[in-house]
């Protein structure tokens, strides 16, 4: 089943590879942390100390994606999460522990691509240091490049969701000039 996260990544893949003008032929990549802890094989528990993630993609004509439509582009990442399985866990690890390496973060942006980082599971908002709840929830410096969608809880609650969108000035312009795109992601709220 295509969860609504998979469903708001598709449309923001598209959005942007839109907003980026590539012609039909161009490739275009989204990628994605998956949370592989209950997919090892046996899984690990759910308080085992750790994160444990892998990176998920896939790839697309920009034809395919833009003209095959949200269904279609959706389908597409739940297939990669799919394949997230034990199988695969166990060869990615037995790969790093041969040659292991940290994770730069010039690593992961290439052209054409849609990072999307965070998850809106993670409680943000819910550790205030005695200060009072967020006003917002930002990445650093190093997690913005090309093409680097960050989801978070929405402040608000109710199963919203905040994202970060860093994008080159004239994507960014494009993608604010998308009316498809502004009519869903603006708020209906004054």
């Amino acid at each position: 089943m295509i969860s609504s996260l998979q469903s708001l990544t598709a449309f923001i893949w598209r959005s942007i590879t839109r907003a980026r003008s590539l012609s039909n032929d161009q490739e275009t990549t989204c990628r994605f942390a998956v949370g592989t802890r209950t997919r090892t094989d046996p899984p690990l528990p759910t308080n085992h100390f750790g994160v444990y993630t892998s990176l998920a993609s896939t790839t697309a004509k920009t034809g395919d994606l833009l003209e095959n439509g949200l269904g279609w582009a959706a389908s597409k990442l739940h297939q990669a999460v799919t394949e997230q399985n034990g199988e695969k866990i166990a060869s990615e690890l037995d790969h790093w522990l041969k040659a292991p390496f940290v994770l730069q973060p010039d690593q992961l942006s290439e052209p054409n691509l849609v990072h999307m980082g965070s998850s809106p599971r993670f409680d943000k908002y819910g550790s205030e240091f005695g200060m009072g709840k967020a006003v917002a929830v930002r990445s650093g410096y190093n997690s913005k490049h090309d093409g680097k969608v960050s989801a978070y809880p929405g402040r608000e609650g109710g199963g919203s969701i905040d994202l970060e969108v860093c994008l080159l000035p004239e994507f960014m312009e494009a993608l604010e000039s998308d009316q498809e795109f502004m009519s869903l992601v603006s708020s209906s709220q004054n």
